[in-house]
């Protein structure tokens, strides 16, 4: 179904909106930000997906990876992810067409037809 196709488009298949949204708010490891996808935007993504995103992003300059320097031996050297500011930029254009998408939708909607 079209709603359903639209759903899938904005979501699933733009998960680096997402994952950049968070990334904004403070750096988090991969299992965090799948986690957040799941539960805060209730997106139903394989872990394996996001870990592929998220390296896709790493090669684009969008975000880099740190090792925690406070590892311990139950938990050994996690790595956190930090938006870079070519990711602040590619996140505010990605807004801005979403919001561009929806002024035009919007437009035309309120329009009369003769």
């Amino acid at each position: 179904m079209s709603v359903e196709r639209l759903i899938s488009k904005l979501t699933k298949e733009n998960l680096w909106l997402y994952i950049l949204t968070e990334l904004s708010n403070n750096p988090m490891y991969a299992y965090e930000i799948d986690k957040a996808l799941k539960n805060k935007y209730k997106i139903p993504v394989a872990r394996v997906t996001t870990y592929v995103v998220l390296y896709k992003m790493e090669r684009e300059g969008l975000i880099k990876r740190k090792k925690n320097s406070l590892s311990s031996i139950s938990k050994p050297g996690r790595k956190y992810y930090m938006i870079t500011e070519k990711g602040v930029s590619a996140l505010d254009v990605g807004k801005k067409i979403l919001h561009r998408t929806l002024e035009i939708l919007e437009e035309n909607l309120n329009k009369k037809t003769v």
